[in-house]
């Protein structure tokens, strides 16, 4: 509407208000006076300005409430007059003498109502005589709101049973029989309204019909509310003549409205029972009209009914409510084959969520819907609409969500097909819902059959599935993703080792194919739930036959060789020789000699060939030293090239201070408590020296360099590796070496060009205390210590 036709009506409908306004003033002035005929004669002159066919249906309404609240007053008006003495029936007779047929007949309307109330003629005569007069008006907007002014007035005087209209026998069906030819008419008016006016403006009336639906729609809902109406009269009259007036009407609107209020407003109990009629009528619909969503909302409906209780479910199961939807779908389907393909998602997805509700057990089913949904799918590739991707991951999501039990969506074998059409992105997604829904079921994952079929919906977080996108992704997000991966990785058990090990090698095949950022995140988990079972062999029955018990840790052992190789892509050489050593550790522990060996040696490999950053260096040196000193598998050839190794790395690191850390860490190399093959005094007490050498040296580099002798911290560390080893019983460790040891560093705290070092004189003090205390004890240990001079 252009601007000044806005204005124009904005004009008439404010003359139409004034016009309503003045007459209702006179009107009430009459009413005031009990002057029956001015009243009825300024009520006509005020309905008259209803007339008009210049207004849009939306100002209209706005004119229609205005007269609407005059015809209350008027109508209690006629109450007052009856109980007065003033018959209705003559009443009745006199409005019925007003000049135009549209006041003439709101008049009819108002005095009806009061009449029905009256008793003094049977509700069904006067309903009959009324919606048959309504006839007189066929202009569309104007019909709509007289008929709506009729079912407005005597909605709550229907001759219902149990209401105080009631009639004879046949109550209900007359007043089923009068809401139906009012809901009749009222739709064949508001179709009507779409053929009038310019073909140019069909957007426009379908805007305008848009807004008047609900006044079609309320005969429905006051359908709904007849006590009367029994499911044999539903089944036998009200549904069948709904649906008769709504294919007839052969409008897109009207029909996908009306098909809506009826799944809306009528109980549920009642469609389940009308099935079988309800779904008859979908294919009898324009093709334009969207059946999916009327389909839709009827499954939502009773997915909702059975979700109430478990009581209701035998009556699904009588009416064989799934095969009537499951046929009715695959109808429209048929039927339109241009339907897109997020309304063919959206018809599986809600008969899926229909379905669990109902039919829990039947994973049968859920696996046919999907594999319909596959069927169609086939042939379109990744799908590209953003709609059906979402109804997808809804459909997806939805066995998930009701059985909280990963291994059941395992077992449907149409459930990868459907994923498989998804893009990356949302492949991903979904795969991380899985992860997630195992997680927080704690799950477990038992077979390897089943890690396969998970692995492979997981595809889109184990491994890129598209190359373009390698570097399109958020740090933290992916992160957060990996780490969920590591800890499924983790949850994965079976108390049979043969099937373990089979689980194991599934993850490994899918695992080493991630790419060199994911196998940081992934492998270590795979090693240590590896290693789990090695020690959990362990623990197994002395009584088991030998070669039966080493057998799987031996071929466990070699694929964890190979995992581990894996990570040489990426590479992380850290990573890799801390899993050596963790490898060489459980090695030991299962009395696999070479096999340790042969981890160590990756180990130094590793720390020759890769790690060349200093501070990396003295990690792996420290890490290095730490697990071959819990190490017992090894014979004495075999030890000493490795402690050789060790110590000769010890010397070359690069800083001084560094190099004699690792030095004196070499020292327990050569004294293990619980083994008495490795007690070498001598060269325990060579590290020793060598270190406080390298202490010296370190001293002596920080005078030539800052003009301070440094810390002596290095000195006070050794002191202490002196007196573990005089404790432990090392003879070549003497109260001497001590004592002139403690009288070094005593004289270096002392010098004016000491560093100030409050680390080292903590922990001289705390050093000394120990001494003390050690002396205070008495017995044998305070005399070993009472000799030294602290």
């Amino acid at each position: 509407m252009t601007p000044n036709g806005v204005e124009d009506e904005e004009k008439f409908l404010a003359s139409a208000i004034a016009g309503i306004q003045q007459n209702a003033f006179h009107m009430h002035r009459a009413l005031d006076s009990n002057d029956l005929k001015d009243a009825l004669k300024y009520s006509a002159q005020m309905l008259s300005e209803l007339r008009t066919s210049r207004l849009s249906p939306h100002k209209y309404y706005e004119l229609y409430m205005r007269a609407f609240d005059e015809l209350r007053k008027l109508e209690m008006f006629f109450k007052e007059e009856t109980k007065r003495g003033c018959s209705i029936v003559e009443l009745y007779e006199l409005v019925q003498h007003a000049g135009n047929i549209l006041p003439r007949l709101y008049l009819l309307c108002t005095v009806g109502s009061v009449y029905i109330k009256s008793k003094e003629a049977p509700a069904k005569d006067i309903l009959k005589d009324l919606v048959e007069m309504c006839r007189g008006i066929q202009h569309p907007l104007r019909g709509l709101f007289l008929r709506s002014y009729l079912s407005q007035v005597s909605k709550d005087k229907l001759p219902d049973i149990g209401s105080e209209y009631e009639g004879d026998a046949d109550t209900v069906v007359d007043a089923v029989e009068f809401v139906l030819q009012n809901f009749t008419e009222m739709n064949k008016l508001w179709v009507r309204m779409q053929h009038q006016g310019p073909a140019q403006e069909r957007k426009k009336r379908e805007k305008e019909r848009s807004e008047l639906r609900d006044l079609v729609g309320k005969n429905l809902h006051v359908l709904s509310q007849i006590e009367g109406i029994d499911l044999e009269m539903y089944k036998e009259t009200v549904l069948p003549r709904i649906l008769e007036q709504v294919v007839n009407c052969k409008d897109e609107i009207a029909q996908g409205y009306l098909m809506d209020c009826i799944i809306q407003v009528f109980p549920d109990e009642y469609h389940l029972q009308t099935l079988e009629t309800l779904l008859g009528a979908c294919p009898l619909l324009q093709p334009s009209v969207d059946i999916k969503m009327v389909l839709a909302r009827l499954m939502e409906r009773l997915s909702n009914y059975a979700a109430l209780s478990t009581d209701v479910l035998p009556e699904f199961f009588q009416v064989e409510a799934f095969a009537k939807l499951n046929s009715a779908i695959g109808k429209v389907i048929e039927a339109q084959e241009d339907m897109p393909i997020a309304g063919v998602v959206t018809l599986y997805s809600s008969l899926l969520t229909f379905t669990l509700h109902v039919h829990p057990d039947r994973l049968d089913y859920v696996d046919q819907i999907l594999g319909a949904c596959v069927k169609k799918l086939s042939g379109k590739g990744k799908l590209k609409d953003s709609i059906a991707t979402k109804q997808t991951v809804v459909l997806l999501s939805a066995p998930l969500e009701k059985y909280k039990d990963i291994d059941t969506a395992l077992k449907l074998s149409n459930y990868p097909h459907v994923m498989e059409h998804l893009d990356d992105t949302t492949s991903k997604e979904m795969a991380n819902v899985l992860v997630q829904t195992i997680l927080k079921n704690k799950t477990c994952i038992s077979t390897d059959e089943k890690v396969e079929a998970l692995f492979e919906l997981m595809k889109g977080l184990i491994r890129d599935l598209d190359e373009n996108l390698h570097d399109e992704f958020d740090a933290e997000d992916f992160k957060e993703e990996q780490n969920s991966v590591s800890r499924l990785i983790q949850m994965l058990h079976n108390d049979d080792p043969e099937e373990m090990l089979k689980i194991i090698c599934t993850v490994k095949k899918h695992i080493v194919t991630g790419g060199p950022k994911r196998l940081p995140f992934t492998v270590p988990p795979l090693i240590f739930n590896s290693l789990k079972l090695v020690r959990r062999l362990q623990n197994q029955d002395e009584n088991a036959p030998e070669e039966e018990t080493s057998a799987i840790p031996k071929k466990i052992f070699q694929i964890l060789n190979q995992i581990i190789e894996a990570l040489s892509s990426v590479p992380v050489p850290e990573l890799a020789l801390r899993l050596y050593l963790e490898c060489a550790e459980a090695a030991n522990d299962s009395d696999l000699e070479p096999v340790a060996y042969e981890f160590f040696t990756q180990a130094y490999i590793l720390y020759e060939e890769e790690i060349s950053d200093s501070k990396a260096q003295v990690t792996a040196i420290q890490l290095i030293i730490g697990t071959l000193q819990r190490m017992h598998i090894f014979g004495v050839e075999n030890r000493d090239t490795l402690t050789h190794k060790a110590t000769g790395y010890s010397a070359k690191l690069l800083k001084k201070p560094d190099q004699c850390k690792a030095v004196y860490s070499c020292s327990h190399l050569f004294w293990v408590d619980d083994q008495d093959s490795i007690k070498d005094g001598e060269r325990v007490l060579l590290c020793l020296k060598r270190a406080l050498r390298i202490a010296n040296a370190a001293q002596q580099m920080s005078n030539a360099t800052r003009g301070s002798s440094g810390s002596v911290l290095l000195f006070i560390e050794i002191l202490n590796k002196y007196l573990y080893f005089y404790e432990k019983g090392v003879t070549q460790i003497t109260v001497a070496s001590i004592q002139s040891l403690i009288e070094l560093i005593t004289t270096e705290m002392q010098s004016e060009n000491k560093t100030a070092d409050p680390a080292a004189d903590a922990l001289l003090a705390s050093t000394l205390r120990y001494i003390q205390f050690q002396k205070d004890k008495g017995g044998a240990v305070g005399e070993k210590y009472e000799s030294i001079k602290s």
